[in-house]
């Protein structure tokens, strides 16, 4: 723990930790010191010269390394004969700085001017205009006047795509390096630079395609001008307009916290419309950072292919029919089917729809399937984090294990908070059957066939890693499902957990089981009483009646869809006519995220409340109203007044949530860096927490639970002309959430199978050749791609890409005719 340094700012006392910058120490207490450059998250570089301040330090007497002092007892200052940068200065003891100077006024003001000889006087028509940090630290610290003529500008190029999400004005750029900063040290994706020097010196794209990140919007949050734009809100709308409420992203299960900033438009009749989605800082979340995902997969929200009305099945097939006549004909349904009702619901939903539709099928007798890929939230809720633990706090004596998982594909924030511990002193062990980014940052990278990831987590106790993780002061354990089924899963995270338990770190803070989950919510669906079924196909075949939530089986796999066609009937919640609804008799259209409040529980098992940010249309309703309404035609009493009730019943019903409210999860304390829309200079343009930074579950008790689970996944032998296929996640999924968004169309995942050059050699195929792969009885298109980080004799798929591989399969390949003739010849 640094010892606290006591230091005079502008003739204020402070007190702040040894190591901390002079502008870091004026804002604990409300003092500004401008600047451009700096941002609280990045180390400082003192380009901008903006934060010059004169600094005078203690006289120290050689002989006795005492201060000298002055005839009144005080310490004799010596201020230095230059200005000094604030922010790359640390405190030291008995510092007296001063801010507010002629002389520093003389240096902001000079350095205000020479950037504005370069930058356009262009703020009425400005994207960044009403929250750019040039256009205030101008008019409070610049000067009045130019003695620069207008003709003698610098001029640039104007709206340059650096990539399809991001625009760059190259006249408005006061190459300030944060965006490359950002790129360079916190995303490890160096794909933009300076290019030249002196005037003609700009911002370039190294990569193809162009700024190829998946952080990039986080650019256009930190830059201090207007020269970096996102490309669906840039000439959008101006910062006053904008309306903000606080919500989630619910893309996966790292659960960062995000502003929706919406205003009335004429392209929506007068109605609210979303501008964009931007971070909100949650320190113990995903501070000020969110990925390109969360900012731009929001369009689905108000695509004009929404459902607007509930459908009816009738000998002519859906039609659009009354909320009333739906309602009955789904409850007629359901009281038919008895106990034979199956609820698949997925971790999209919210904790109240989880909790409302749990409720129904239970008091039906019914069966409540949680649509998922994974196992162990069961085990989570024994071993997994608990009040107190913040990823953040990890460093020196921290351990983080993460096996079969890509974070930075599945989980990108906390694939950015690993990196971030490794560079505090945490040691990091990956554990996977191909390389990953975050193998960079491993101290142990361990290889490993399919199959065999739990054996090797059981195993490391016992190998030259074993002293080092007991001896640590924590551990975290990250499991994943990649190129896993779900048997395997479930075994991986019996082994996560028995290292925690083996290592002396179970139920430790700062120390348990994290699960990388597909969903946002995932965690709330086992919570809520969801577990996945051992064989989907044969429930839904044989259920009198299937409520699908959330959830579109038919879509990803052709037996699912067969299934459901041999059940007795179905009912789909949903926000699109997806392929599962094209199957239903009743649909009911729900309400999107961005139009009702409830709660998710991240994979850390922090329960988080979001808010409304636009009317919600009267033709839809939330997942948890319709539940409700088909509970009170069947004589079953649920709550459908507000969220805010349903989950004062979770909290009554399920152990772990006992005493939580909306308005617990409300609360919030400081953080660091400061972060306030007041001055967006200092931190960038993410919105302050003001409505809640959630509350991490209690773990539960472990009298009785067994922790015991069998051993031994078949690893796959494919023959010479065989393939082992395993399914893998990709961040860019084609999921209706994500694929609705024609902004990250081009990098949506495609139907690829990715094997490794010898693999190509030896059954004769060529990268971008269009082949036929057989699953379950049916053969599907997939084009084939070189890659040498595919292990021999393997191929992978990503999943929801229409190719229904949910577990390890040996499948041949079927080429093109001609290439099958040209086999069989040879």
């Amino acid at each position: 723990m640094p010892k606290d340094i006591t230091l005079t700012i502008d003739g204020r006392t402070v007190k702040a930790p040894e190591g901390t910058m002079i502008v870091d120490a004026a804002k604990l207490v409300g003092i500004d010191i401008p600047v451009f450059c700096y941002h609280p998250k990045m180390e400082p570089v003192g380009m901008c010269r903006m934060c010059l301040v004169e600094i005078g330090r203690p006289v120290i007497d050689r002989a006795t390394g005492l201060p000298v002092p002055e005839a009144d007892g005080s310490p004799k200052i010596q201020f230095g004969p230059k200005l000094e940068t604030a922010c790359t200065t640390p405190v030291s003891e008995g510092m007296v700085v001063i801010g507010l100077s002629d002389k520093v006024r003389e240096a902001r003001r000079d350095v205000l001017e020479f950037l504005l000889t370069s930058h356009p006087l262009d703020c009425p028509v400005c994207d960044k205009g009403g929250e750019c940090p040039l256009q205030n630290l101008t008019l409070e610290h610049g000067p009045g006047t130019s003695r620069f003529l207008i003709d003698e500008k610098s001029h640039a190029a104007k709206h340059v795509p650096l990539g399809d999400l991001i625009y760059l004005d190259r006249e408005r750029c006061i190459q300030c390096g944060r965006c490359v900063r950002f790129q360079s040290d916190i995303a490890d994706d160096p794909v933009i630079g300076f290019y030249n020097r002196g005037r003609k010196m700009e911002i370039v794209t190294y990569s193809d395609p162009g700024f190829d990140s998946i952080f990039s919007g986080n650019t256009t949050d930190i830059c201090p001008v207007g020269a970096l734009t996102t490309a669906d809100f840039r000439f959008g709308a101006r910062p006053w307009e904008l309306n903000s409420a606080a919500s989630l992203c619910n893309h996966c299960p790292v659960g960062c916290n995000t502003t929706i900033n919406v205003r009335r438009e004429a392209r929506t009749g007068g109605g609210v419309a979303i501008k964009r989605i931007m971070p909100r800082q949650n320190e113990q979340v995903n501070e000020i950072w969110m990925c390109d995902k969360g900012r731009f997969a929001y369009h689905f929200a108000d695509s004009p292919d929404r459902l607007k009305t509930p459908l009816v099945r009738s000998d002519s097939g859906l039609k659009e029919t009354g909320w009333d006549d739906a309602l009955e004909a789904a409850a007629a349904e359901i009281r038919e089917a008895g106990s034979g009702l199956v609820t698949l619901a997925s971790g999209r939903l919210t904790n109240e729809d989880l909790f409302n539709l749990r409720q129904l099928t239970k008091a039906q007798g019914g069966t409540f399937i949680g649509y998922s890929r994974m196992a162990g939230g069961d085990i989570a809720n024994h071993y997994g984090m608990q009040p107190g633990c913040h990823l953040g706090s990890l460093g020196k004596d921290s351990v983080i294990v993460v096996a079969a998982c890509d974070l930075h594909e599945e989980a990108p924030l906390w694939w950015l908070r690993v990196r971030e511990a490794v560079k505090r002193g945490a040691e990091l062990i990956v554990i996977n059957t191909r390389p990953t980014r975050l193998d960079s940052a491993a101290g142990q990278v361990k290889r490993v066939r399919f199959g065999e990831e739990a054996a090797v987590v059981d195993g490391l106790l016992t190998d030259d890693l074993g002293e080092k993780i007991s001896q640590s002061e924590n551990l975290i354990v990250f499991y994943g499902s990649d190129g896993l089924g779900r048997e395997a899963v479930g075994q991986l995270a019996g082994a996560c957990a028995r290292l925690l338990h083996n290592s002396g770190h179970a139920r430790k803070v700062n120390s348990g089981l994290i699960p990388v989950w597909e969903r946002g919510n995932t965690q709330g669906l086992w919570d809520m009483g969801a577990r996945p079924a051992d064989d989907l196909v044969e429930l839904l075949a044989g259920a009198k009646t299937v409520l699908v939530a959330g959830a579109d089986p038919a879509i990803d796999d052709p037996l699912f869809e067969r299934a459901l066609e041999k059940a007795g009937s179905v009912i789909v919640q949903e926000l699109f006519l997806t392929a599962t609804a094209k199957l239903a008799d009743v649909v009911f259209p729900v309400l999107a995220f961005t139009e009702r409040e409830g709660t998710y529980t991240s994979g850390e098992r922090r329960v988080q409340r979001f808010y409304p940010a636009v009317p919600a249309p009267e033709s839809c309703r939330a997942d948890y109203v319709i539940a409700a309404e088909l509970g009170r035609i069947l004589n079953i009493s649920l709550e459908s007044r507000a969220a805010s009730l349903v989950f004062t019943q979770i909290a009554a019903g399920i152990p772990q949530y006992a005493g939580l409210d909306y308005r617990k999860l409300a609360e919030t304390t400081d953080q660091w860096p400061i972060i306030s829309r007041s001055d967006v200079y200092y931190g960038g343009t993410s919105y302050a927490n003001k409505q809640g930074l959630g509350v991490q579950l209690p773990l539960l008790p472990m009298d009785g639970y067994d922790l015991f689970i069998p051993d031994g996944v078949p690893v796959l032998h494919p023959e010479a002309h065989e393939l082992a296929i395993y399914p893998v996640t990709r961040l860019y999924d084609r999921g209706i959430t994500v694929s609705t968004s024609t902004l990250l169309e081009p990098r949506l995942a495609r139907a690829d199978l990715r094997i490794h050059p010898q693999t190509a050699k030896q059954l004769m195929l060529a990268d971008d050749m269009h082949v036929m792969l057989p699953v379950d009885g049916a053969a599907f298109p997939v084009r084939i791609m070189i890659d040498e980080t595919v292990p021999e004799s393997c191929g992978l798929i990503s999943r929801s890409t229409g190719i229904p591989i949910h577990e390890p399969q040996v499948a041949q390949v079927i080429p093109p005719v001609g290439d099958q003739v040209k086999r069989e010849r040879s």
